[in-house]
This record gives structure tokens, sequence and C-alpha cells, in this order.
């Protein structure tokens, strides 16, 4: 399978100093720990994947070393089979539910690395498209924008269901959050471009370096195709807008993330105090990715307390066992910089200085409000999100749906991969393509 990355990854880029936190496991590994599962007959651990993998399944096809129908199994439910084995919460999803929790014995199944040791397995073999059945060409065409999760999941749906797909990806390298913004100890920027690769196998064109509102417009799309699915994510990191905000040392978490995860020779040399401005999970893996890369002093600063915070407790837990120390109840109000410009504090409403060289927002993202203002009919709510029908994913537009974190505000992949699922078998529907019965578009949660 080809990747997509231009030219190849720089190997001087900073997130390869941050190993695979759960390695993919060795073929004894994975027969060993499948074998452990009790294959429930009502198996709870399905109920909590958003699309429905049956998980049971899979594993007692790797128990039985049918790696190739694991695989299969896996990636009939989601396309993105990958990505969620590595980067997906399992802890409060499939493995939070897995029935060894209430023993408190034993641990439960490591659902989501034998999910990765199957789905890597397969692509390593080059056998990843050639696992699912494909429609005939039917004529049909479909936009997405966005290269991100939920646009590269439609497409894979729509193009086994014989639609010609073009995605059209802003950035230079495709895959979204999970090339640009993923920690980097659950997953490299090969690995996302690998599962790109594995889309792009299925039929799926992606123009790169092609913007809507700038390289083609909205208009184009909807004369063009017979459907639009934007997926698109959202926008620049929010800002505090208090005094001392403009100008070195402050910068937005997820510009950062990436920077560190793309950017050839990026560094954190002389960085000694470090702070992180939010209680979300983007603020929480920057905390632990900066702990991890050797930053002496690391403090996450966030305005409620702990039990408050919108960010998965098993990782802020991680973090500090990592070193990573927690300032509750802090709310800023300037950052104090030296005559030259050179940020030195943040000072808090309450009077206290905390001393920094460094200091990233993860106060949450932009709303991408100019590009769906460009398509007629689709609505926003009061927060900026689009608004689509929960059951189709369809926005006010008739040819246009819409999924991933514009519309949820920010989820995980696996959602923004049932999103597009729904749109898909919404599309497909409207566009009067019947839908084989086996399809993977069929399967798992409506």
């Amino acid at each position: 399978m080809n990747r997509p990355a231009p030219g190849g990854l720089p190997a001087d880029r900073l997130e390869t100093k941050l190993p695979d936190g759960k390695p993919t496991y060795t073929r004894g590994e994975a027969i060993g720990e499948a074998s452990r599962c009790l294959y429930c007959h009502d198996a709870p651990c399905i109920q909590a994947c958003p699309t429905g993998i049956d998980i049971p399944t899979f594993i007692r096809k790797i128990a039985t070393d049918n790696v190739r129908g694991s695989a299969r199994t896996i990636l009939s439910a989601n396309l993105l089979g990958y990505s969620c084995a590595r980067v997906c919460p399992v802890e409060v999803l499939c493995v939070g539910a897995c029935v060894y929790n209430d023993w408190h014995r034993y641990p439960p199944i490591q659902i989501g690395r034998l999910q990765r040791y199957a789905v890597e397995t397969a692509f390593a073999n080059g056998s990843g498209a050639s696992l699912l059945s494909k429609a005939a060409p039917n004529g049909k065409k479909v936009a997405c924008v966005g290269a991100g999760p939920a646009s590269l999941a439609a497409a894979g749906y729509l193009a086994l269901e014989g639609v010609a797909v073009t995605l059209y990806e802003k950035r230079k390298l495709p895959g979204g959050l999970n090339t640009s913004g993923v920690a980097p100890y659950k997953m490299h920027v090969d690995g996302s471009l690998l599962e790109v690769g594995f889309i792009q196998s299925l039929g799926v064109t992606i123009r790169e370096g092609a913007e809507v509102g700038r390289d083609v417009t909205a208009a184009d799309l909807l004369r063009d195709y017979d459907a639009v699915f934007i997926g698109a994510g959202l926008g620049a990191d929010a800002t505090l807008g208090i005094p001392g905000e403009q100008g070195p040392g402050v910068v937005g978490a997820t510009a950062w993330i990436e920077r560190m995860k793309l950017e050839p020779g990026f560094a954190v040399a002389g960085v000694a105090r470090a702070l992180v401005i939010g209680g979300g999970n983007t603020a929480i893996d920057a905390v632990r990715e900066l702990a991890r890369l050797g930053v002496p002093e690391v403090t996450l600063v966030y305005r409620r307390t702990v039990a408050e915070m919108p960010g998965y407790a098993h990782e802020l837990e991680a973090g500090r066992k990592e070193g990573v120390r927690m300032i509750e109840r802090a709310v800023p109000k300037a950052f104090v910089r030296d005559g030259a410009g050179v940020l030195e504090a943040l000072e808090l409403q309450d009077g206290r200085r905390l001393p920094a060289d460094l200091v990233l927002l993860g106060i949450g993202q932009a709303r991408q409000r100019a590009l769906m203002a460009s398509f007629p009919g689709v609505a926003l709510d009061e927060k900026g999100l689009v608004i689509v029908d929960p059951s189709t994913g369809r926005t006010g537009n008739p040819k246009v749906y819409a999924g991933g974190d514009m519309v949820s505000g920010g989820l995980e992949v696996v959602n923004a991969a049932q999103d597009a699922k729904r749109a898909v078998r919404a599309m497909c529907a409207a566009l009067g393509i019947q839908v084989r019965s086996d399809a993977p578009v069929l399967a798992g949660h409506s």
C-alpha cells in the first residue's frame, strides 16, 4: 500500500523522541490475550463501541490465528479501525465495559491492542483493500471537505458503494488531527498516513493543498457533485484575550502539537518551566508531551477543580505519574513580560504569579463559520456548530451533510467514523443507491 506522504516524512521531527506507549502485540502475545476473552453473549463491549464492532468475534478470530478474518470483522464496522485502536479512550469505552472490571481480580481484555494487532497485520501484508467487497461504479459523485477522520470514513464507505469520491484538503498532509494532533505516544504521523493510504486504496481521490474558498468554491462543489460531506473539523486555537498574550512564548496547544509532530528540527530546548492552560484532553495531552520531552517543570493550570475537568481522569492520572503538576481554581489575568517582551510569568486573578518560559493555550478552538457560511442553507447553533439531523447528518441544505468535530464540538475519532456511517447511509438513500445487504455502511449502531 502506498503511503501518501509527499517525499516521505522528515526524520528529525520531535515526535520521534516519544516512543509508542502501547506497542503492537507479537503474534504470541495477541493469541494469549485473545484467549482470555469470555466471548460474552450480551457483549457489553459492543454496546460501548460507538461503531458497534463485533468485538468478541474479532477477538475469537485472533485466538484461532485468523488475523485476516479478524481485520475484516473490524473494518466492516469501522473503516478507521486502525486509528481507533490506537487513539480511542478504550478505558472509558470497550475496555471500560469489559466484564473483568467487575471481578477486580483480573485485568480487562486489552481490546484496543488486539484491534491494532489485527488491522496492522493486515495492512502490513498489503491486504487491507482486499478484505472488503466493492460495488460497481454507479455514476454518482460526492465531494468531501477536509481529509480528517469524518471525511476519510465517509469517503471510504461511499467508495465501497460505487461512488466516485474526491476529498479536498487544505493541508499538505491528509489525516486531520490523526496526523497533526494525536499524542505521539498514541500514534505517530506515519500511523495516520498508513490508514489514509488504506482509504485511498478503496478508490478515493485526495486533493491535497486544495482549500474550499481559495482553490475551489462551495458553489463549484454543489454544481459538480451529487452531494457534499463536510468534515473539516474545528478552527484555530481559542485565545484568552488578556494583556501580554500576543508575543513569543504563548502558543495555542493544537498549533504547538502540530509543530512538534510535523516540523523538522522543532525543539523545546531552553524551556525549563511550561504551563498549559485548560482542562480538556488537548491540554492534558500537551502537558504529558512536554513532561515526556524532558521539560523540568510542567504544570496544568485550570480555572475550576479537577472534579470539573472535561478531560479524561485516567489521562490526567498518567500525567501526574509522569511528573505533571496541577493548579486548580487558577483564573488567568495577564501574561508578564520583561522590557524586551520575553515571557516571565502568568499572573492569576488572585495575585499569584506562575513563572513560565512557555505557555500553551488548550482552552478550545474557533469554529468554521466562514466556511459554513459559503454553503447556502447550512445553519449553525449558538456555539457555532453545524446543525444537522442527528439520524442522517443532513444539514439544512439537502445536498450537504456534515459530521465530526464541527458538529460535535470535539469528540473521538470513533464518533466521527459513526457520524460518517450515518451520513453515507442517508446519502445513498437520497441518491437512489441500493446499498448491499453485507455493506459495512449498514453495520453498527444507528
